[in-house]
């Protein structure tokens, strides 16, 4: 017997799958569909590493499984290519970014195959390809044309390093998350898009989607809706009425002051005609410089302060309130003016160390803390369980227990409306680089801005000499002038192209749509074939990109739906997401620190079937896992043992004989099955194993159950199963035979354990066989010894029997 040698087989497989054209999706085909997605990745010169694999290889078992059920299975792939480590590898090195991301796409493409995944190849995409930025272009000026695409000018979140703009998603904890400079803060004009259009529905719609909750739970609180109530406070001596929001409404009649962020547009109107006017101005705007990230998604370490000079009248009755710039405030949160109280812990800090006025009306039941919350020695803020003294409607009630009443009598009494806020912010969507897809936009004297005619599209990347962006803030497109300056589509004048590009989510914000219609030169995707292939039915990737690209696709496919674009109104129906594959001491894998695991050496010593049963094998799929160079080789062995397993066939027309094998055969079909579709890729592979230990127990084994075994162990090690399959004599590849079917009667062991209680305490167990009648097994119970020194002397009242589990002799003494 030759032995198990992957560097024959795999690529031998490989080649003939190709030739085949065996994994080529069918538009339009009878038979049910299943659009399964990975998330594309980005070709980095670093190469494919453990994580692509977990993922890819867990829905690849996914697709061959359903192939072989009858379905006709889009498994498609491409390339995310647009992005700063490119761009920033051309500037180190000269090399044009194309050229790059052409070289690492090829090398992505070699492994991936190396694999032996089922990809569609016919389909593949590559976001830096024109033909494909065309349509992101096109889907841009949809936007534009909708007032879901702006320019303003902005103070944004700026890493020095990279020289771009970043989305607050894109900062962690304060940081670059791609570089990790410190950011600051840079006032510009920038393009956004105004996802905040669509915070309701992004965060409702999710009870319509099949997510695991932990992404659910990530989208919900990153989206953060509060709702509240507005109330109207003029300002005294002026002809300007603010508007304030209110999330914790309960105790409005605490109000004593209002802040309003540094950032307010209309705080140079408010601050017109006062001496310190611009002394006030200068003092915001280094506010809002220093401020963080995480302080505007509320999370403030210190408060700052200055007050303005002007006093509010406050609707509800509590008098003059002084207005405060404050550094917690934030422009585009509510209306970006609160009320302030003594039952806000911010507030109240604030209070404190400005000297503001403060009246507690919220209470605990507690008199010794009550107490200390008259006195102004702590803040209260619990709105749940807390009692109001006023108005003196609610006096002695639960603020929490009132919350809606509280509402509806403000309303009522003409104080407020009620009104819903978010935290989500609206995406600044240019970035000043050379490497993205540009905004086909173009600056008019005389007309403004004027979208790119679609004719016109796609507006194509210039060559230039130098990739390095400017310490301006200038993309380096502004120094290509020939590109730059036209004419103006609208009046024929001069005009200037928009020299920003499109940030690196851009291109994979609508690729799913493509996929159903990679080539379609004339629109973005035809709408029967979307219709078809759409929504994506499993998309799986990583957690990461769950306030990134998710929510951002979320939101394009909407708008898409709301232009009749496409079919659904949320792109994917289920999402799941793996765990990281961390390096050994579970630390995670970084260059610097030397612990890559490179696929490709994996793979050549021992397999890509073998990388791909340890990946899946190694633990719960959504869980970090710890790669272990030793644990390994128990996969290659099993995969071994399944080589040497081929021997034992030695009538090819023997049955299965053995009813035990034959129940361990149909309890591996219902696992494997039922496991592959819920992410238990490794108790599947564990169950595999129990049956390669049956089957080595036989000196013979039957042709229909080694096939069976085979097809079972297909998705997981595609490659050794089918040529063991072949040689087995098996028909076509083994992705075109039937996935097998268990039959319950066949599950069940031939002897069942029963417990047997006398008067609900358990005296004895026995074996019984399956098919013995409920009156066999009574009495069987009662010839136990352990049973019968219970019942002797008694009367059986009556005997209890739960099929299968046991029998309760309830006695009459």
């Amino acid at each position: 017997m030759k032995p198990y040698d992957h560097n024959e087989i795999e690529p031998k497989w490989q080649r003939e799958w190709a030739k085949a054209d065996l994994y080529r999706a069918e538009d339009f085909s009878k038979k049910p569909k299943s659009y399964l997605l990975v998330e594309f990745p980005y070709p980095s010169g670093d190469g494919l590493h453990t994580g692509h694999v977990r993922s890819y290889a867990a829905m690849d078992a996914v697709a061959r499984k359903r192939r072989m059920e009858g379905q006709n299975i889009l498994y498609p792939i491409g390339w995310d290519a647009f992005g700063l480590p490119t761009e920033n590898y051309a500037i180190k090195t000269g090399i044009h970014p194309s050229i790059v991301t052409k070289n690492n796409s090829d090398n992505f493409r070699r492994q991936l195959k190396a694999l032996g995944l089922s990809f569609d190849w016919s389909r593949e995409i590559n976001t830096t390809d024109p033909a494909y930025y065309k349509w992101t272009q096109w889907i841009f000026l949809k936007l534009f044309k909708r007032g879901l695409a702006y320019k303003k000018k902005t103070l944004i979140n700026w890493c020095p390093s990279c020289k771009i703009g970043l989305a607050n998603e894109e900062v962690v904890e304060g940081a670059c998350e791609r570089c990790g400079t410190s950011v600051t803060k840079r006032e510009k004009e920038q393009w956004m898009l105004a996802i905040t259009k669509y915070a309701e529905r992004l965060y409702k719609d999710l009870d319509e989607v099949d997510y695991v909750e932990r992404v659910k739970v990530q989208q919900r609180n990153w989206i953060g809706p509060s709702e509240g109530l507005v109330f109207n406070s003029p300002v005294k001596d002026t002809d300007i009425v603010l508007e304030t929001f209110s999330a914790h409404f309960e105790a409005f009649c605490a109000d004593t002051f209002l802040v309003i962020a540094p950032d307010h547009p209309r705080l140079p109107e408010l601050l017109e005609g006062l001496p310190n006017k611009d002394e006030i101005l200068l003092g915001a705007r280094k506010m809002v410089e220093k401020r963080t990230v995480q302080e505007e998604r509320g999370e403030i370490k210190e408060v700052e302060g200055i007050f303005t000079g002007r006093y509010t009248i406050d609707p509800v009755g509590n008098g003059e309130l002084p207005l405060w710039i404050a550094s917690y405030a934030l422009a585009d949160y509510g209306t970006g003016v609160v009320k302030c109280s003594a039952h806000d812990e911010r507030d109240f800090a604030f209070a404190k160390k400005y000297g503001i006025r403060l009246k507690p009306v919220l209470f605990p039941e507690d008199s010794e803390t009550r107490k200390k919350v008259e006195n102004l020695e702590i803040c209260f803020s619990d709105m749940e369980h807390g009692i109001l003294s006023e108005p003196p409607a609610f006096r002695g009630k639960s603020a929490g227990e009132n919350r809606n009443a509280i509402a509806d009598y403000a309303v009522h009494e003409g104080l407020a409306r009620k009104e819903t806020t978010y935290k989500l912010r609206d995406w600044v969507f240019s970035r000043q680089r050379y490497w993205g897809e540009p905004i086909p936009i173009i600056h008019c004297e005389k007309c403004g801005i004027v979208p790119v005619p679609e004719s016109e599209l796609p507006v194509v990347l210039p060559d230039v000499e130098n990739y390095k962006p400017g310490d301006t803030g200038e993309s380096p497109l502004a120094n290509i002038l020939a590109w730059v300056n036209v004419k103006c589509p609208a009046c024929g004048g001069k005009g200037k192209r928009e020299t920003d590009v499109m940030p690196n989510w851009a291109g994979s914000s609508w690729y799913w749509l493509r996929y159903a219609d990679p080539h379609n030169k004339d629109i973005f995707a035809d709408s029967k074939k979307l219709s078809y292939w759409t929504p994506v039915d499993w998309y799986n990737g990583g957690m990461e990109h769950t306030t990134l690209h998710l929510l951002y696709s979320r939101f394009w496919h909407k708008a898409l739906f709301d232009e009749g674009l496409v079919p659904t109104n949320e792109p994917y129906r289920k999402r799941t997401s793996h765990g990281l594959v961390l390096a050994e001491g579970g630390v995670k894998m970084s260059k610097s620190k030397g612990n890559v695991v490179n696929p490709d050496d994996v793979i050549a010593q021992v397999g890509a079937d073998t990388l791909r049963v340890y990946e899946m094998f190694m633990g719960p799929f959504e869980e970090a896992i710890t790669w272990n160079t030793d644990a390994i080789a128990g996969s290659r062995r099993f995969l071994e043992r399944v080589w040497r397993l081929k021997e034992r066939i030695k009538n090819h027309e023997l049955g299965i004989k053995n009813k035990k094998i034959e129940r361990v055969l149909h309890k591996t079909i219902k696992k494997v099955s039922e496991d592959i579709e819920n992410l238990k890729f490794n108790t599947a592979i564990s169950a595999l194993m129990i049956f390669l230990n049956e089957l080595e127990k036989e000196n013979e084994i039957s042709l229909i159950l080694y096939s069976q075994f085979l097809i079972l162990l297909s998705p997981f090690a595609p490659h050794i199963a089918e040529e063991l399959w072949r040689e087995s004599g098996g028909k076509g590849f083994i992705s075109e035979a039937e996935w097998p079917r268990y039959e319950s009667d066949k599950i069940e062991d031939e002897e069942m354990i029963i417990i047997v209680q006398v008067d609900g305490r358990v005296r004895d167990t026995f074996q019984a066989v399956h098919g013995a009648t409920d009156e066999d097994i009574k009495k069987e119970a009662q010839g136990l010894d352990a049973v019968r020194k219970w019942i002797e002397g008694t009367q059986a009242e009556k005997i209890i029997y739960v099929p299968g589990k046991l029998v309760n002799i309830v006695t009459k003494r």
